[in-house]
């Protein structure tokens, strides 16, 4: 058997007009479908990768002749790197592609202090998330159709450069770590797990049925799928947490698997959005997530008319009955799904001044329909609406794509939403603050963004 030695020096032409911010070579290269998502196999740099990283000055700069040449050594302008990202995402580029640093180029763009370049990637990360979460809802939509129907219309189930299932041909994809071209969807890619390099991406999650098989597959039929942005914890899903079993170990309240469900960190987050959400006692509040009970000891810090936990964990309800929560004056334990119980609370016509909603091992797709079908239904005319805004905490980047999208969807379904900056401890970026947990559902993310939610007008 003779060794092949591949000649192709395609993706190193790429990344190398990429580097120098060349826009004519680059446009003469993008024609074939992935070309803008090649890697690295070392470095793991996409194209958009490599833009911004030009924008960085070697330790020791050589001389260059005007404004700079990345081969050369030396900075590029930020400017010009603010056209080649644009043209990148132009011709199919994917904002949150993680290098071999598990940096996005946004992450690049933040460390390196470029902020319109910064800005235009969450700007194009808001645009891909929103596509993909409205492809959500269109393929919900879809799989009811066919339960009605007792059969499936493939045909039904294309969208125009989409493919729900796994193909060689020119469908969805993505470029992998090791440099091998996928077909792309031009310029989108669902929110990575932060917690996994880019070749465990593909990983099968177990979750909702109603999540949207968009599998995109590599050349030897392997398949990636979209990860939904979680509140808390990605490798987590409800049915697992709901049947783990639980410690409080002082100042965290820990799964089997050792991830954190709730840390004693939070009790500023907690306790200011109660301020925010409760202006004066003789509330009727509810709070959806009990964990450790911060925020509704805060709640009751308030005296509410009454006050509604919801709360799934048969352990954590024993823990609350140890605690006395059940016997408190003023206050309504609901054992259960807040999926289950809101329902009820519907038809028996409560109505709340305030409501928080704190869960984990659910993800934004929860959260959205918590909002916009439950409470737009329980919240009084002039009451508040507020959330554990834990969004694509992993990254500075995907929590401020996932921000704004939060806060474009509360705005269509009638909610304006007030932000309060607080800034996180210092000891939740400190080794130590972490011994003993698995995985970090808070990493390099400063500020906090506290949200207060109001219906408009």
């Amino acid at each position: 058997m003779s060794n092949e030695i591949d000649t192709d020096t395609t993706t190193d032409e790429i990344l190398l007009a990429a580097t120098n911010h060349d826009i004519d070579t680059l446009t003469k290269l993008l024609r074939e479908p992935g070309a803008a998502n090649v890697q690295d196999p070392d470095t793991g740099y996409a194209p958009l990768h490599a833009a911004v990283a030009a924008c960085e000055a070697d330790e020791e700069p050589s001389e260059t002749n005007g404004e700079g040449d990345a081969v050369h050594n030396a900075a590029l302008s930020e400017a010009s790197a603010m056209e080649t990202v644009k043209f990148l995402f132009e011709n199919g580029a994917i904002w949150n592609e993680l290098d071999a640093n598990d940096e996005t180029p946004g992450c690049i763009a933040k460390r390196l202090g470029l902020e319109k370049v910064y800005e235009e990637i969450v700007r194009a990360g808001v645009r891909a998330e929103m596509l993909f979460n409205r492809l959500d809802e269109y393929t919900a939509l879809g799989d009811d159709e066919d339960d009605e129907d007792g059969e499936s219309d493939e045909e039904d189930e294309q969208i125009d450069g989409f493919e729900p299932s796994p193909s060689t041909g020119n469908g969805p994809a993505v470029a992998t770590s090791n440099g091998v071209v996928h077909d792309p969807v031009e310029g989108f890619e669902p929110m990575p797990n932060p917690s996994k390099s880019p070749t465990s991406a593909g990983a099968p999650q177990n979750g909702d049925s109603s999540v949207p098989e968009l599998v995109q597959t590599d050349e030897n039929g392997h398949t990636t799928e979209p990860i939904e942005a979680n509140i808390r914890n990605p490798n987590v899903n409800s049915e697992d947490y709901l049947t783990s079993e639980l410690s409080y170990s002082g100042d965290r309240l820990l799964d089997s698997d050792k991830n954190a469900v709730m840390m004693d960190w939070e009790t500023e987050i907690m306790y200011k959005s109660v301020e925010r959400l409760v202006p004066k006692s003789g509330l009727r509040t509810m709070n959806v997530g009990f964990g450790m009970g911060i925020v509704d000891g805060a709640f009751l810090a308030k005296d509410p008319q009454m006050h509604h936990i919801i709360e799934a964990h048969p352990q954590v309800h024993q823990r609350m009955k140890e605690k006395g929560w059940y016997d408190k004056e003023n206050v309504h334990v609901h054992e259960g799904k807040w999926q289950d119980v809101l329902p009820k609370l519907l038809e028996q016509g409560v109505v709340l001044d305030a409501i928080y909603f704190d869960t984990y091992a659910e993800d934004y797709k929860d959260l959205k329909i918590f909002f916009q079908d439950y409470v737009i239904g329980l919240l009084d005319s002039d009451g508040l609406f507020g959330f554990y805004n834990g969004l694509g905490a992993d990254r500075q980047v995907c929590y401020d794509v996932y921000t704004r999208i939060v806060e474009m969807d509360l705005f269509n379904c009638g909610l304006d939403t007030e932000w309060l900056d607080i800034k996180v401890p210092e000891q939740v970026f400190t080794k130590e603050e972490w011994k003993d947990v698995r995985h970090k559902y808070w990493d390099n993310v400063n500020p906090y963004r506290l949200p207060t939610c109001k219906f408009l007008g």
